[in-house]
């Protein structure tokens, strides 16, 4: 009568959205165990044949939460990082280059009679200099792939960016797991 969900990588909020799908279609019938596992509860009516329902549940669509990770192969000079993965605010020296990121949020207001909200969006923002001038750093956070780009765009090295990813990371600005391969 039950049956048990076994996640490949166990995350508690992958688990949860499995059992929520579950739910929404065979009410009552999930729950999460813990990380990696979500106990289904085959219904009464349904135990007849259990390979049709567990099909059923097989098809249904859920997003999996995913790691924030940035994977470097070393040899290569290959860096490849998810769309999760963020960097608070810092200033980055590197050579003859200074880069500051920033976020400025802009302010979304609708007409006066159009029943909207007010909404605060970001927009990131990366200030480059190629001097000794000063570096003022902003708040905010910002993708690792605007300061890549930022990063590419004068001509830094993989070399470079894995040496500067490293820094990042040891002093607790890059919100990411480094997995060297």
């Amino acid at each position: 009568g039950q049956l048990k969900v076994l996640l490949r990588e166990p995350d508690y909020n992958t688990a949860r959205a499995i059992a929520k799908a579950i739910n929404e279609k065979f009410s009552g019938s999930a729950y999460t165990l813990d990380a990696g596992t979500v106990n289904v509860i085959v219904p009464t009516d349904r135990q007849a044949n259990v390979v049709s329902f567990i099909s059923e549940f097989g098809l249904l669509e859920i997003t999996p939460d995913t790691p924030a990770r940035v994977v470097i192969n070393e040899r290569t000079g290959t860096i490849v990082a998810g769309h999760n993965v963020k960097i608070s605010t810092v200033a980055v020296t590197h050579g003859n280059l200074a880069i500051v990121t920033s976020n400025n949020p802009i302010v979304s207001q609708p007409n006066p009679f159009a029943k909207g909200k007010t909404k605060v969006l970001p927009r990131a923002q990366l200030g480059v200099a190629e001097q000794g001038d000063s570096v003022h750093v902003l708040d905010q956070t910002m993708t690792v792939a605007e300061l890549a780009r930022a990063l590419n765009a004068l001509g830094a090295a993989p070399r470079d960016l894995i040496v500067i990813f490293q820094a990042l990371k040891k002093l607790g600005a890059l919100h990411a797991e480094l997995v060297f391969m």
